[in-house]
């Protein structure tokens, strides 16, 4: 009896050792956008569960599973154009949209195309899942127009 009434006490470390970490990417503001979600169960585990919740709100948004993966797995946004996403995840390759928010495939290859802009990486960062976008391309300003010859 007397163990059973110390036993929640024993257990809650475990239980407090879950984690449910999130990050953003925000396209165009909070509600058009990409959030993957990094879970572990216990302290010792040495892979997560992810997942990619895809937004346009308020006309959809769609919760996608992915593998199971490192704790420290790098997860890199490519946009290849028309609200379509290129995941990739430790070399394993998905692709998403958020027209619609439906649609989610694995990809075998990479496409024709190429995986298009970097939109930046969902990684941990001292213990916290954190989305770094990538660096912007530089505009580049038009070349002065020579005056005329005569």
């Amino acid at each position: 009896m007397r163990m059973s009434k110390w036993l929640p006490v024993l257990v809650l470390p475990l239980l407090a050792a879950c984690s449910d970490q999130r990050a953003t990417f925000e396209i165009k503001g909070s509600a058009h956008a990409l959030s993957l979600i990094r879970v572990t169960t216990f302290p010792w585990d040495k892979t997560a569960k992810y997942s990619l919740v895809a937004a346009r709100m308020p006309d959809c948004m769609r919760k996608h599973p992915m593998p199971e993966a490192a704790l420290d797995a790098r997860v890199e946004i490519f946009s290849p154009g028309n609200d379509a996403w290129i995941i990739r995840q430790n070399g394993r390759m998905f692709v998403t949209e958020t027209r619609t928010c439906e649609g989610f495939a694995k990809l075998d290859k990479e496409p024709e195309g190429g995986l298009g802009a970097p939109a930046g990486i969902f990684e941990m960062r001292n213990g916290t899942l954190v989305f770094t976008a990538a660096p912007k391309a530089p505009v580049l300003a038009p070349a002065p127009e020579e005056p005329p010859k005569n």
